[in-house]
């Protein structure tokens, strides 16, 4: 995989990883709670919890140093231990002493957060996930800087020192970088992005793509660059990315567009050309049909609703 490629893409869909909230219990307990995020990750720091999901048949077993990653979930329930049982209410704030006195040897900890993108990117990562996805840290190529990375998080989310926001912020994006690199290292992969990212036989095709969107890509041409019959690298690329060369082509120049439009000023006329569009109204007919709206207005839009956050 060229880990340019997957930066390039984690970049442009602005991916986020924040954190929510805890559980650090001993003994028999049981946690239960509504999800209401898209995509969250639950992380075992130690011990062992077992977790439920709607649409789960069977409990996944978390050990330390396991992730799992529910997307479009209604709840989630944890529990432990043997019978009986006490509820524990979770916990946003890790630097109660529950969290930072917690003992590795005997108590369990799960930490849970969510992970957000820009609605460009929104598509992107939820068909690349599947509904439960359990990153186990023991069978993975990568397990050992899993286990360090969520350990660091932990510790800098309990330790309460200066600056511990800025780096949860960034141990939570190392984090999940880490949790992609092992669930691609462990799990068959569902059509996406994602997949499409870390096909090796595709790569040179892709990087044409990404290289330089605004060319007038033929299925020719991209056949020849990754050595394949044209008929055989549709095929190949449709599977891997879930939808054919050139329309994947038109969806990544609509993710370039929307962030030009949220973080620059160049005129719709301007950036139409420099993506390849034989005019104004072609583009902006290609982004409305994308996007649901007119550029101008997506920008309008997109830098209203940031006002707020900006002003926090």
């Amino acid at each position: 995989m060229d880990p340019d490629r997957l930066s390039e893409a984690l970049d442009l869909v602005e991916v986020r990883s924040v954190l929510t909230g805890g559980v650090a219990a001993r003994g028999g307990w049981w946690a239960r709670g509504p999800l209401a995020d898209p995509v969250k990750f639950f992380a075992m720091v130690s011990g062992h919890a077992r977790l439920t999901t709607d649409g789960v048949v069977e409990p996944i077993d978390l050990v330390a140093g396991d992730v799992a990653i529910l997307t479009g979930r209604s709840w989630v329930a944890f529990e432990a231990g043997a019978a009986p049982r006490h509820e524990i209410q979770p916990e946003s704030d890790f630097s109660t002493a529950r969290f930072a006195g917690s003992d590795p040897a005997v108590d369990d900890v799960v930490i849970g957060g969510c992970v957000s993108v820009n609605e460009a990117g929104r598509t992107l990562l939820l068909e690349s996930l599947p509904p439960v996805a359990h990153i186990r840290s023991s069978t993975a190529g990568d397990g050992d800087r899993l286990l360090a990375a969520l350990l660091r998080l932990f510790d800098e989310a309990t330790g309460d020192r200066l600056g511990s926001a800025f780096a949860i912020r960034q141990c939570g994006q190392l984090l999940l970088l880490e949790v992609l690199r092992c669930y691609v290292d462990q799990t068959p992969l569902p059509s996406g992005w994602l997949r499409l990212l870390v096909d090796e036989r595709l790569r040179p095709a892709v990087d044409l793509l990404h290289g330089r969107p605004e060319h007038a890509w033929g299925l020719q041409e991209l056949a020849r660059a990754a050595a394949m019959s044209r008929t055989t690298f549709a095929e190949r690329f449709r599977e891997a990315a879930g939808v054919p060369p050139l329309t994947y082509l038109g969806r990544w120049r609509m993710l370039l567009a929307q962030r030009a439009l949220r973080n620059g000023d160049a005129r719709v006329a301007a950036l139409a050309a420099e993506l390849g569009y034989g005019s104004e109204s072609a583009f902006s007919t290609a982004f409305k049909r994308v996007v649901g709206e007119s550029p101008q207005r997506y920008r309008t839009r997109v830098r209203q609703e940031a006002v707020p956050i900006a002003g926090r």
